[in-house]
């Protein structure tokens, strides 16, 4: 009988940069985002990929990284939060609005929900709000009631920053 596999060589871009890593057969793609690369920004929230404080984009959609192992992401294209801001630290526009229209209180969502609005906004440059609603579904927000959110993602929709 075979062993089973303790873990394997992954190579994956994670904001640009390659990484060649051995991970675990069971690390969730969150924790080697996380403890492994020190990118923080990526949440841990409920490890049940309900509240989409994990969010990241992998090949350009939104997927859950607590939801998925690391040995899953290999060869695939990541964008954490930290990958959104411009090369000398510019916010984007959705990130400025963020600012501007008091979108975070606590910030705990705030990554997830700026990935997740980034993939909306990739492929609807002017959504109404419900589909704004509809884009950022995935994602709890506990402090906000959300108003604010999706007044940020429409604001940004529309050059208001």
């Amino acid at each position: 009988m075979a062993e089973p596999v303790s873990g394997r060589t992954i190579s994956v871009t994670i904001n640009g940069e390659v990484y060649e890593q051995e991970v675990e057969a069971r690390k969730l793609l969150v924790h080697f985002i996380r403890d492994v690369l020190d990118l923080t920004g990526t949440h841990v929230g409920c490890d049940t990929g309900n509240c989409g404080a994990c969010t990241v984009l992998v090949d350009g959609k939104t997927a859950k990284s607590c939801m998925l192992l690391a040995i899953q992401a290999d060869g695939e294209a990541i964008t954490t939060v930290e990958g959104l801001a411009g090369v000398d630290g510019e916010l984007t526009p959705l990130q400025q609005a963020f600012s501007k229209s008091h979108a975070l209180q606590c910030g705990y969502c705030t990554p997830g929900m700026l990935l997740s609005a980034t993939y909306l906004l990739e492929q609807n440059a002017h959504p109404t709000e419900e589909e704004i609603r509809r884009g950022i579904q995935g994602n709890i927000c506990r402090c906000t009631g959300y108003v604010n959110i999706v007044e940020a993602i429409k604001n940004a929709s529309e050059g208001q920053v």
